[in-house]
């Protein structure tokens, strides 16, 4: 193999293991962020409507204060609830606000995570299409697929 293939194909690698990878790497961890965020929207929806199924006015629970230590406390009138909307800031709802607000919350979440699930999709697209390349490069034979992947 000459010197120029080979250097290509080290391009390519490279290319791969100090780019593509890394990118994949951290849209994954994006959309990861996204899920979580999702579960607190959802639980505090779910929260909110058993509240108003109950009727509840006061409610006694239990706080978490960090590293799994919690405190017992009285919420003397729940008909209203301060919702954390980001940098730091929180805004006190009414219930019917409140999950006014999760729904539109919840509708930009899930088209974040459509937007990073395309993102990670197109990083695998090129991972696989730069290794397509490697392989033509080393004159490898194509991969073939088993047979409940092709496609008649």
């Amino acid at each position: 193999m000459d010197i120029s293939r080979k250097n290509k194909i080290q391009k390519f690698e490279d290319f791969v293991d100090q780019r593509l990878k890394p990118d994949l790497v951290r849209a994954i961890a994006q959309r990861d962020k996204v899920f979580e965020q999702q579960k607190v929207f959802s639980d505090l929806r779910k929260n909110i409507e058993n509240l108003e199924k109950n009727s509840a006015t006061s409610l006694r629970t239990l706080v978490n204060l960090g590293s799994e230590v919690y405190m017992q406390a009285d919420v003397p009138d729940t008909r209203r609830v301060f919702v954390d909307i980001g940098l730091g800031f929180h805004v006190e709802f009414t219930w019917s606000e409140a999950l006014n607000y999760i729904s539109q919350r919840e509708e930009k979440l899930a088209r974040q995570v459509e937007e990073c699930t395309n993102l990670i999709a197109s990083i695998k697209a090129q991972i696989k299409l730069v290794c397509e390349g490697i392989r033509e490069l080393l004159q490898l034979p194509a991969e073939k697929k088993p047979a409940s992947e092709r496609n008649f």
